[in-house]
């Protein structure tokens, strides 16, 4: 059975009541499938051919890079959307492997059925425009990121793309683990990069934060 109350709060019914979703839902198809902590949901080059709503718990999204390791793309948890970039399209495919990393409750709407919903509503139609256009945007960094082969044209990029033009501390809300698995390295060699980088006078590090001490040569690095 759906959460309305919690499905309302889902960038793609944003604005919608508890009601007005729960009346909007007896007009379709739908399934509400539940997963145990480490089960697999969907895998990478799997058909697209459905909206895949995270209503209980929370999942990670996994793809591999040019040279095989395996590099978390994201952490999502309820009431997030899976792809939502690639429901339609001609290579509509998911590009991620998910897995549960809790016990998760997912709303599953076939893609005949979710048309239905963008044809009542226009607002979930805006909504679901503005989150497509998010993720797009947050895929390109994603593969532009993954375009990077050493460890530290990695820790460059994700520095000065927190940074910005302006800062320059970046407070980094990832621990060493969470970063290493992000860059898709093992955290001793994350650990000894930082460190080569601190003694090079690149960066500052203190707990969490870090300071960008030359954002030329952070930049350099980027260029190969």
């Amino acid at each position: 059975m759906i959460q309305p109350e919690i499905l309302c709060q889902s960038p793609i019914f944003r604005g919608i009541s508890p009601d007005e979703l729960q009346e909007l839902f007896r007009q379709i198809h739908y399934q509400v499938k539940s997963y145990q902590k480490n089960d697999l949901i969907t895998i990478a080059g799997e058909v697209c051919d459905r909206l895949l709503i995270i209503q209980e718990g929370s999942v990670k999204a996994e793809m591999n890079d040019y040279s095989g390791k395996t590099i978390k793309i994201e952490d999502m948890s309820a009431p997030w959307p899976l792809a939502t970039a690639f429901l339609f399209g001609k290579e509509n495919r998911f590009p991620v492997t998910v897995s549960a990393t809790s016990d998760v409750v997912m709303v599953s709407i076939p893609k005949p059925e979710f048309v239905k919903l963008l044809q009542l509503n226009s607002l979930i139609l805006n909504n679901y425009l503005n989150t497509i256009s998010t993720r797009a945007q947050f895929l390109s960094q994603k593969l532009k990121f993954l375009s990077f082969k050493t460890i530290r044209q990695k820790i460059a990029h994700y520095l000065l793309e927190k940074a910005g033009e302006r800062l320059q501390t970046v407070e980094v809300p990832q621990s060493q683990k969470q970063l290493a698995e992000m860059f898709g390295v093992t955290r001793p060699s994350l650990a000894r990069t930082l460190g080569e980088m601190v003694q090079e006078g690149l960066i500052e590090t203190q707990r969490r934060a870090i300071k960008i001490l030359d954002k030329a040569k952070m930049n350099q690095l980027l260029k190969g």
